[in-house]
């Protein structure tokens, strides 16, 4: 799958860190030119990758803001000339309690971040992708709390649903005009998101183990992967999916 990529132009958002990270390290030894984008400096993301021989570059962009979003992907087309894949999955979660106690100002930057971020990302790799004779495939990160609950996470749980049913109306839109959007349904994944819920509520972990049939936490590389294969010639029939990775959480 990894020659499916080369020179291919791939923005991935959230990519400091975690899942974000990963998929763009990975995407870099396929051979893309990968744009690591997110609020934080990646100067050592970036610097680790070109060393090693890889194509990366860092732009740092709000994408709960239309006005970023935009000149991020319009430096890409100026840099690159194109985008070939993006992969929307930056993301923050609201402090874990129940609903009701969950403040306006926790909910609207939830929203701002998870839902709006993925909206903006989505607009504009999309008017971009409609310029291209070779449109393109676009992944955004809901979670397998987009079709189950999570204690505490309200704000969170509400923005992954609401991404499943974006993805899927987005897919529609354009699938005849050769754009593919689908999303990926991670698990409990190693993140520092994850360590950090876990540290929270240690027994939180060995529940998470409990419900999960494959006995284990997942890895970024794992979904990683799954995203990577989104991407590739070798799923041009898969569009407007929601798929979990999650180690059979979802259907145990």
């Amino acid at each position: 799958m990894k020659e499916c990529f080369k020179d291919k132009v791939v923005l991935c958002t959230g990519a400091a860190q975690g899942i974000g990270l990963v998929t763009a390290q990975e995407f870099a030894k396929a051979g893309a030119k990968v744009i690591l984008s997110d609020v934080l400096d990646m100067t050592e993301q970036v610097k680790e990758l070109t060393e090693a021989g890889y194509s990366a570059v860092q732009y740092k962009c709000d994408v709960s803001s239309p006005e970023q979003v935009e000149n991020m992907i319009n430096w890409i087309v100026e840099k690159f000339g194109r985008l070939d894949c993006g992969f929307n999955n930056a993301g923050v979660q609201t402090p874990q309690r129940p609903m009701a106690e969950i403040t306006y100002e926790e909910f609207d930057k939830t929203v701002a971040v998870d839902l709006k971020g993925v909206w903006n990302c989505m607009k504009y790799e999309i008017i971009q992708m409609l310029k291209q004779e070779e449109k393109g495939c676009i992944v955004n990160t809901s979670s397998q709390g987009g079709i189950t609950g999570f204690p505490g996470q309200a704000a969170y749980i509400a923005c992954k649903h609401a991404i499943i049913g974006l993805t899927r109306t987005a897919s529609i839109d354009y699938a005849a005009q050769g754009i593919r959007i689908n999303a990926v349904l991670p698990g409990v994944i190693l993140t520092p998101m994850a360590k950090d819920i876990i540290k929270r509520n240690p027994a939180m972990e060995e529940t998470m183990i409990r419900d999960i049939p494959k006995g284990r936490l997942g890895e970024p590389y794992e979904i990683a992967h799954a995203v990577m294969w989104l991407c590739s010639p070798y799923a041009t029939f898969v569009d407007g999916a929601a798929i979990s990775v999650d180690g059979g959480f979802t259907i145990h």
